[in-house]
């Protein structure tokens, strides 16, 4: 069982190189890095991404190489490909098999350019490098890409309640389903992550609030009232919460000081439905610079634009609005929201709305972030499963595929090209009878990957298989797996669609996407918890005790304490810190490979960790990139300048700052005088200028990309490690 507080969200679930001991806070100024060689030192910048295949990374970086010491620099630029080892819980990556593929020494001649591409190619996989997730999500080019298998996400509305008074949604998985409490007349109510049990003699309902306080009502979905006593063997069965670290102590300990909020109205759904509850008739705070006001009263995120006077409500990363609170309720796709969402400031308490507004910064670093797998090299010898099916295996077809799903187990297992492969902790197994035994798969057939979102084993699509040995298999799962999914520009949670749960001796649920109060955090990934939250009232979640393995609700409960309105959108102020250690814990906790099981069936990551540690170049400016073509250059105050055998000089194409008019008379004259014969001499030097204009674009992108990953990077340590007082939980203040 699980404790969540009403001041308790509970969560779940740019890059570039950073030279550093794992699992370690990188320096405020990582780049460039320098490493000593026999022949020399030899400094790397800040390496540009440019391409990620499944765990497959492609990237440059201008390097400069001081051979024998002589303090004659020689530049050029490496290019690489290097295997992935991604930790989401420390944000960082490791790269392991790296490979040189390329190197240009534009200032060389062939025989100097081929001794260095030797020494580079002997150095640089002794390296170890690892790399910051930040840093890269900021900068790996894959704008123009988007993963198009969630395009058939359903954007439905849910049942969307609105209550100006404090409520909690208690979600049923359909109608309710009773089951016998061993030892007693008492029955259970299974399909809630909630513990309601019925007294089958006064024929009353009792719901846990907390250690001593329990909810009663004679119909389940009439009205609740704190019951005045509870009878004991009711008491008896009330969840016991987990053990709980320091930090939680102290965070119970502030929430025990604080003001208690009215206790809340209780609300019990059977179908797909969201709750706004507000403390009161609704408060509105505008928006700077914004045409926008936001609901202050209430954890949901809802805003009013004044313009269209329309009400907006953001749900696990889609829009609904309405002309009233009370609906109905319209999808409206990011793209077709007022113009004004855009310009919502990232530090304004509504600023963590902005990675489901398409375009902004959060939402591409949010859609690039769910394309990065995290990954594990699992050891086939270690590796077994059991499936455990509610009696004989059962299967059912997959609308518009050839493929089965067994129904009546918790383990997703699927009939595939006549062989039986299930999904166990993001790692995939194959069988030639459904009871096994189960070996690790090697491979697994294209055709399971064409599972539409309407399958309730379709998250198992998003779990990857990129290569093997004899002795590991390489494995990996996009946030998909927990349910991010990229629709269009921007991220959802979940798919929207309703599954059909097992219902026999065992209750096996299923993925849902409503009635969780999901929101999203940068660091942490998804969250969900309750829709009011005040006080230290509590309330326990129960993770499966009553049923058999499985998860209902958003994958995977998993809770943090406080932190995700102050926290993050109080920005660099103390609340961050608390902000980040909300989603840390989340993620850490949501990463498929640090279970139990996974711990036993994978290898340590990575063996490059042991390897020779490149040091920050103190002093030195992190401003030298490499394009293409090849080529170095810097940013100075006076613009971007190339390395040249001449040294560094002003690049060709350079902004023409003359008034238009004299442009226009300049060009007009150069065209006079040109001379037919030089057409081709014309035209190979317009091909120039058009590269040099490309790649000037190139760099300057890479510039701002480096700028806005090196404030996320550092955003993010400086909440791991920053001090001052923790922030606080619940409404916005």
């Amino acid at each position: 069982m699980r404790k969540f507080s009403f001041a308790t969200i509970a969560a779940f679930a740019g890059l570039l190189f950073v030279t550093q001991s794992y699992g370690q806070d990188e320096p405020a100024n990582p780049w460039p890095r320098e490493i000593t060689t026999s022949r020399g030192s030899i400094l790397i910048y800040q390496p540009q991404p440019e391409d990620l295949d499944g765990n497959m990374l492609n990237a440059r970086s201008a390097i400069s190489i001081d051979i024998d010491s002589s303090g004659d620099l020689v530049f050029g630029v490496v290019w690489f490909s290097a295997r992935l080892e991604t930790d989401r819980t420390e944000r960082t990556a490791t790269m392991a098999d790296i490979s040189v593929t390329r190197t240009r020494f534009p200032q060389q001649d062939e025989e100097k350019a081929a001794q260095l591409k030797t020494l580079l190619e002997k150095e640089i996989p002794k390296w170890g490098i690892s790399i910051s997730m930040d840093r890269l999500i900021a900068s790996l080019d894959l704008r123009e890409q988007r993963i198009d298998a969630a395009s058939q996400i359903s954007t439905d509305a849910p049942i969307i309640l609105f209550l100006p008074e404090p409520a909690v949604l208690i979600s049923l998985d359909g109608e309710p389903r009773l089951k016998k409490e061993e030892g007693s007349d008492l029955m259970r109510v299974i399909n809630t992550p909630f513990t309601i049990l019925l007294n089958t003699s006064t024929k009353n309902y009792y719901l846990n609030a907390d250690a001593e306080s329990w909810y009663t009502a004679s119909d389940i979905e009439g009205d609740w009232a704190i019951a005045a006593s509870v009878p004991a063997e009711i008491a008896a069965l009330a969840p016991e919460p987990e053990p709980v670290d320091e930090e939680t102590l102290e965070e119970d300990a502030s929430l025990a000081e604080s003001e208690p909020g009215p206790l809340p109205k209780i609300i019990i759904a059977t179908e797909p439905t969201e709750l706004i509850s507000s403390t009161g008739e609704p408060e509105y705070s505008p928006i700077s610079g914004t045409e926008l006001l936001y609901m202050s009263n209430t954890d949901s995120d809802v805003l009013l634009h004044l313009n269209n006077q329309q009400h907006y409500v953001l749900l696990a990363g889609r829009w609904y609005a309405a002309d009233s609170l009370n609906g109905p309720w319209r999808y409206v796709p990011g793209e077709e929201l007022p113009e004004d969402f855009a310009e919502i400031p990232e530090d304004n308490q509504m600023g963590t709305v902005l990675y489901a507004v398409p375009e902004t910064e959060l939402a591409k670093e949010a859609v690039l972030d769910a394309q990065i797998p995290q990954t594990a090299t699992i050891e086939r010898n270690k590796a077994s499963l059991e499936v455990e099916y509610d009696g004989e295996p059962k299967f059912e077809p997959i609308a518009d595929t050839t493929l089965d799903y067994a129904t009546n187990t918790a383990t997703p297992v699927i009939i595939a090209e006549n062989r039986y492969y299930a999904v166990d902790e993001a790692v995939w197994f194959v069988a030639d009878k459904p009871m096994g035994p189960w070996v690790v798969a090697t491979s697994v057939p294209d055709v399971i990957y064409t599972m539409p979102p309407t399958s309730p084993v379709y998250h198992v699509t998003y779990v990857r298989i990129y290569g093997h040995t004899d002795e590991v298999v390489y494995v990996g799962y996009l946030p998909g797996y927990t349910g991010t999914y990229v629709y269009n520009t921007t991220i959802v949670y979940g798919t929207g669609y309703s599954y059909p749960a097992w219902y026999g001796t065992y209750y096996y649920p299923r993925a849902s996407t409503w009635g969780f109060h999901v929101r999203y955090n940068p660091w942490g990934g998804w969250s969900f918890g309750l829709s009011y939250s005040s006080g230290p009232f509590t309330f326990y979640f129960g993770r499966g005790g009553w049923y058999r393995g499985g998860w209902w609700g958003p994958s995977r409960y998993r809770g943090y304490r406080r932190g995700y309105r102050r926290g993050y959108r109080q920005g660099r102020r103390s609340g961050y810190r608390a902000g980040y250690r909300a989603g840390q814990r989340n993620s850490s906790r949501q990463n498929m490979y640090s279970s139990q099981r996974n711990k036993a069936r994978s290898t340590p990551q990575s063996q490059e960790r042991n390897k020779n540690r490149a040091a920050a170049a103190g002093g030195r400016a992190n401003n030298v990139y490499a394009d293409r073509d090849g080529n170095v250059h810097r940013q100075t105050d006076k613009g971007w300048e190339q390395k040249t055998n001449d040294g560094w000089q002003n690049d060709r194409q350079q902004p023409d700052t003359r008034p238009d008019s004299e442009q226009r008379d300049s060009a007009k004259s150069q065209q006079q005088t040109r001379d037919q014969a030089d057409r081709q001499q014309r035209e190979s030097q317009q091909d120039l200028r058009q590269r040099d204009s490309s790649n000037k674009q190139q760099l300057d992108r890479s510039q701002a990309d480096r700028q806005r990953g090196n404030q996320r990077s550092n955003s993010y340590n400086n909440s791991r490690g920053g001090g001052g007082r923790r922030g606080g939980g619940g409404r916005r203040r």
